[in-house]
C-alpha cells in the first residue's frame, strides 16, 4: 500500500535528528543535548529511515510505485512548483544504499570522533547530509532534485571544513564549493532548457515530451536541442561526481574527518551525478553525441586519475583517487547506455568503498592519527579485524571473482567493448582505458595494503618525512573499539555478497523495467551482455581465465615485489622517470591551471572591472562626475546672483527680447 506518510518519515527522520543535535547540542539554542543524546537521536533517525527504506524496496519489488506531490511550494500562472516523491525500484535501491551506509558511518563516528569538541555538531551535519541525499533521490521533479543537489553541496562544504582551525581545511571546502558551482551552473542551464520547452518540472512530463524535443534544434544553431540539454546536465554531474576537469576538489576533501570521507565518497554526494544521468536515461538515449562525451570523460577519469593513487602516501588520499577512478568506471557504463550497470557498480562500490574508508580511519586511530603509509607496516597482527575487513574491501575493489566488485566492474568492461563494436565514438578508447585501469587499480590497492599491513614495522622508527608533524608511536598499535570494528564487519558482508545477490535481477531481470530507458537498436551493449549471461557462478568461474583477472594478479604481484621484496625498484623507477613523476605529483597540473590561469584571470578581470568600471566609470564619471557637474552649475549660478537690481533688470530685458524674437519668427 502506497503511503506518502511513510516516505515523509523516511526523509524527515534524519532532518529531525540533525535539528535536535544542531540546535540544542552545539550552543545555538543552548547545550541541553550531550554527546550520548546527540548520537542516540541522530542514529535513531537514520535507523528509522533505513528500516523504512527496506520496507519501500520490498514494496517496489512487489510492483508498488508512487508518483505524486506532497506539498505545493508555489503556483505561478498555470505552473505549480511542488515537493513530491517518485518511488520506484531505482529510488528504493538508492534509499537503501544511502541509509545503510549512513547508518554505519553514524555508528562508526561514535568511536572516531569521541574526543572531538565538535562531536554534536558533526552528528548534526552528517544527519543533515543524509536528509539532503534522500530528498535528491526521492524527488519526482527537477526543482526538488536541484534542492537536494545544492543541499548536499552545502553540507559537504560544512563537513570538509569541519576542522575550520586548519587553513588546509578551509582551502579544501572553498575549493569544493567553487568547483561545484561551476558544475551547478551547467546543471541549472540544463534544467532551465528542459523546463522552457516542456513547461513542467516533473520528470514524467519532461520524459513525455522527449520524442518531440528530439526533432528540435537549439535556437540559432543546428545543434540538437536535447544534446545541449544533456551536456548541460552532465556538466552538473561532472562537478558532483568529480569527473575531469571538475574533479580536483575531491582529493582535497580528505581534509574532513574520515567518517565524512566515507559518506561523501561512498554512497552520497559523488554518486548523485551517476543517479541523475540514469534517472534521465529517456533523455540521454536521444543524444549519441552526449553519450560519446560521457564515455570519453569517464574513461579519462578511470585510467589517469586512478594512476595518481600509485604515488600517494596519505592512506586516505589513495582511497580518494580510487574513488575518482571508480566514478570514471560508472560514467563509462552510462556512456555505453548500460545505465543499470552503472547503478549496480554504484551500489557495490558504496559498500566496499565505505569499508575501505572506515578501515583507513581505523588504521589512523591505531596510528594515533598519522596517515602516512610510510610510517606503517606490519599492522596485521596488531589490528586483525581491521586487517581482514580491509583485505575484503581491497579484493572487492580490484574485481576479484565472487566478490561484489567483480560482477559490476567486469560488466562495465564488457559494456565498453560492446559499445565499441556497435560503433559508439570514443568507446574503443574507453574499453582500453578501463582494461588498463584494472591493472592500475590492483597496483595502487595492493601497494596500500602491503605497506600498511605487511612488511617492516616502520612505525617503530619512522623517517622524518613519514612522521611529519606527528610524534613517534609509543608502544604497539592497537585494534579500534567495537563501535569502529562492528561497522567494518557489517560492511564486509555486502562487499562480498551483493554482487552475487543483485547481478541477475538488476542487469538481466526486470528490476529496472519502465524506469531506465535504452534503445537497443542504437545502443545494443546491454543486449550483448545479456546474450552471454549464464548465471553468477559460471560468470565468476569464467572470470578466472579472462584478461582482467590476469591484470589483477599482475598488479598484485608487481606491488608485492616492489614494496615488500625489493623496495629499491620503485625508487629507481622514480629517478628514471622524473618528468612523469613530477607531472603526476602535480596532479597533471590541473590545480596549477585552475589557480594560475582561471583564478588569476578572474582576479585580473575583477581588478579591471573594479578599477575601470566601478571606480573609473561608475564612481568616477557617473557618480562623482554628476556631482562635479552640479557643483560647476551651482558655481556659475552663484555668480549670476549678484544682488544688484540693474543686473536683474538687464536680465529681464534680455529675456523679453529673446521671447519677442521667438514669437515673431514663429508667426512668420
Amino acid at each position: 500500500m502506497n503511503s506518502p506518510s511513510l516516505y515523509l518519515l523516511i526523509a524527515l527522520a534524519p532532518l529531525v535528528g540533525a535539528m535536535v543535535a544542531g540546535l540544542f547540542g552545539t550552543g545555538f539554542l543552548g547545550r541541553f543535548i550531550g554527546k550520548k543524546a546527540a548520537h542516540s537521536i541522530t542514529i535513531l533517525g537514520v535507523l528509522i529511515s533505513f528500516i523504512g527504506s527496506v520496507m519501500v524496496l520490498m514494496q517496489t519489488i512487489d510492483g508498488q510505485t508512487y508518483n505524486g506531490a506532497v506539498y505545493t511550494w508555489a503556483t505561478i500562472g498555470n505552473v505549480s512548483w511542488e515537493i513530491g516523491f517518485l518511488i520506484d525500484r531505482l529510488t528504493a535501491l538508492m534509499m537503501v544504499v544511502v541509509t545503510s551506509v549512513s547508518l554505519m558511518v553514524h555508528i562508526y563516528t561514535i568511536g572516531y570522533m569521541a574526543e572531538d569538541p565538535g562531536y554534536q555538531r558533526f552528528f548534526s551535519y552528517i544527519s543533515l547530509f543524509t536528509f539532503s541525499m534522500l530528498m535528491l533521490v526521492m524527488s519526482n521533479n527537477m526543482l526538488q532534485l536541484f534542492f537536494g543537489w545544492e543541499a548536499v553541496g552545502l553540507v559537504s562544504y560544512l563537513l570538509i571544513g569541519f576542522w575550520y582551525e586548519r587553513k588546509t581545511a578551509i582551502f579544501a571546502n572553498m575549493k569544493a564549493f567553487l568547483v561545484n558551482r561551476v558544475g551547478d551552473f551547467g546543471f541549472v542551464l540544463g534544467i532551465g532548457l528542459l523546463y522552457a520547452y516542456t513547461g513542467s518540472m516533473r520528470y514524467d512530463d519532461v520524459f513525455a515530451h522527449v520524442a518531440q524535443l528530439s526533432t528540435m534544434t537549439f535556437p540559432g544553431t543546428d545543434w540538437q536541442l536535447l544534446t545541449v540539454a544533456c551536456i548541460a546536465l552532465f556538466v552538473g554531474a561532472m562537478g558532483k561526481s568529480a569527473q575531469v576537469p571538475l574533479h580536483s576538489w575531491l582529493p582535497d576533501s580528505m581534509e574532513g574527518p574520515t567518517p565524512i570521507s566515507a559518506l561523501i565518497h561512498a554512497a552520497t554526494m559523488v554518486t548523485a551525478g551517476i543517479f541523475m544521468v540514469a534517472r534521465f536515461s529517456p533523455v540521454y538515449e536521444h543524444s549519441t553525441t552526449a553519450l560519446s562525451m560521457i564515455i570519453v570523460i569517464g574513461a579519462i577519469g578511470a585510467l589517469f586519475l586512478g594512476a595518481l593513487g600509485i604515488i600517494q602516501n596519505d592512506i586516505k588520499r589513495v582511497v580518494a583517487y580510487s574513488t575518482l577512478s571508480q566514478l570514471g568506471y560508472m560514467t563509462v557504463a552510462l556512456g555505453a547506455s548500460t545505465y543499470s550497470v552503472a547503478i549496480f557498480h554504484l551500489m557495490t562500490h558504496a559498500f566496499f568503498k565505505a569499508l575501505l574508508f572506515l578501515g583507513a580511519g581505523s588504521v589512523i586511530i591505531g596510528m594515533h592519527h598519522n596517515q602516512d603509509i610510510r610510517a606503517m607496516g606490519g599492522l596485521r597482527k596488531y589490528m586483525p579485524i581491521t586487517w581482514i575487513t580491509f583485505l575484503i574491501g581491497t579484493l572487492a575493489l580490484v574485481g576479484t571473482p565472487f566478490f561484489s566488485g567483480f560482477y559490476s566492474k567486469e560488466s562495465i568492461i564488457e559494456a565498453a567493448h560492446a559499445a565499441a563494436e556497435a560503433g559508439l565514438w570514443g568507446a574503443n578508447f574507453a574499453y582500453y582505458s578501463v582494461l588498463i585501469g584494472v591493472f592500475v587499480t590492483s597496483l595502487y590497492s595492493f601497494r596500500l595494503y602491503f605497506l600498511v599491513f605487511h612488511g617492516k614495522e616502520n612505525f617503530r622508527n619512522p623517517s622524518k618525512e613519514a612522521l611529519g608533524d606527528h610524534h613517534a608511536l609509543e608502544g604497539n598499535p592497537h585494534e579500534s573499539p567495537w563501535v569502529v570494528t562492528v561497522p567494518l564487519l557489517l560492511l564486509a558482508v555486502p562487499s562480498i555478497i551483493t554482487g552475487i545477490w543483485f547481478v541477475d535481477p538488476l542487469l538481466y531481470g526486470s528490476f529496472f523495467d519502465n524506469i531506465i530507458t535504452v534503445h537497443p537498436e542504437e545502443h545494443p551493449a546491454i543486449v550483448e551482455l545479456a546474450s552471454g549471461w549464464k548465471g553468477w557462478m559460471e560468470y565468476a568461474l569464467h572470470g578466472f581465465v579472462t584478461l582482467p583477472f590476469f591484470l589483477v594478479v599482475a598488479g598484485m604481484v608487481v606491488a608485492w615485489y616492489c614494496y615488500l621484496i625489493n623496495p629499491a625498484v620503485p625508487a629507481a623507477i622514480k629517478r628514471n622517470t622524473a618528468f612523469i613523476n613530477k607531472v603526476m605529483e602535480n596532479k597533471y597540473y590541473v590545480d596549477w591551471f585552475n589557480e594560475q590561469v582561471i583564478a588569476r584571470g578572474a582576479r585580473c578581470l575583477g581588478t579591471g572591472l573594479w578599477k575601470g568600471a566601478d571606480a573609473g566609470l561608475i564612481d568616477g564619471l557617473i557618480v562623482n562626475g554628476s556631482a562635479r557637474l552640479v557643483g560647476w552649475v551651482a558655481a556659475v549660478s552663484r555668480r549670476i546672483q549678484s544682488g544688484f537690481i540693474y543686473h536683474y533688470a538687464f536680465a529681464m530685458i534680455i529675456g523679453i527680447v529673446v521671447l519677442l524674437t521667438f514669437f515673431v519668427l514663429t508667426v512668420k
